[in-house]
């Protein structure tokens, strides 16, 4: 234990940590962490997101931002004057790309944070909490934790008017299905046959037809349309 605080020591005196202003060697070393963090959680960002408009100017931005922000907090770190100046500078800027997802946003301070701990010369405070937020990001995407009960086809089902399909189709929807709503029923062909709308999510998505062939039998091979809904998911996933 001793010679890891006589190490620690060591490396503290070469850095020049325990001086007032940072030496040359100790920016460099915290601008290297910076950029560091910043491609973490660019990473995780990538690695996470969902949907079809991925940009990599916005993850571009996310390590140009928290970078510049970590050498912003060392120039105005105990000067007043320079800081009131600088951040007066700053508020006249203004973020102009069109966040569409309130994860963007997330992903921006999680970024300004890492970049203001590294230029406040916490830098174990910055790479400890970094790490471990991107970890749950990364765990909680992976896991689907909070998902929603996902709609994975729109059904369209006619039958003719002798058929009860309140109770015909339960015990294939049952076996077929977790999910089942209900949209509309719509009387056509001059009354003569009924078309029933649904929002389902099958259980076996991969294999639909099994679905169809059971309905079919039911419904006396009249019309049946099984739509994919839209994934949430992108084509890399």
């Amino acid at each position: 234990m001793e010679a890891l605080n006589e190490l620690i020591e060591f490396i503290r005196g070469v850095v020049g940590y325990d001086q007032p202003e940072p030496r040359m060697l100790e920016i460099i070393l915290a601008l290297m962490l910076s950029f560091g963090l910043m491609c973490l959680i660019s990473a995780v960002y990538k690695r996470t997101y969902r949907g079809s408009d991925y940009s990599q100017d916005y993850v571009h931005t996310l390590i140009i931002l928290g970078t510049v922000v970590s050498v912003v907090i060392m120039v105005v770190r105990g000067d007043s004057a320079t800081a009131f100046g600088m951040f007066a500078a700053f508020s006249i800027i203004r973020f102009r790309r069109s966040v569409r997802q309130s994860r963007d946003i997330g992903f921006i301070f999680l970024a300004m944070a890492a970049g203001l701990g590294v230029g406040a010369r916490q830098y174990g405070l910055a790479a400890t909490t970094t790490i471990i937020i991107c970890a749950m990001i990364y765990v909680f995407s992976k896991q689907d934790v909070f998902a929603p009960v996902r709609l994975s086809h729109f059904l369209r089902v006619r039958v003719t008017n002798d058929v009860d399909y309140d109770t015909a189709f339960q015990p294939c929807f049952k076996q077929h299905l977790t999910d089942l709503e209900l949209i509309s029923v719509e009387s056509i062909q001059a009354g003569m046959m009924t078309e029933l709308r649904f929002n389902v999510s099958l259980k076996d998505e991969s294999h639909p037809g099994a679905f169809v062939a059971a309905l079919q039998q039911l419904n006396g091979n009249n019309r049946i349309l099984l739509t994919a809904a839209a994934s949430s998911l992108s084509m890399s996933e």
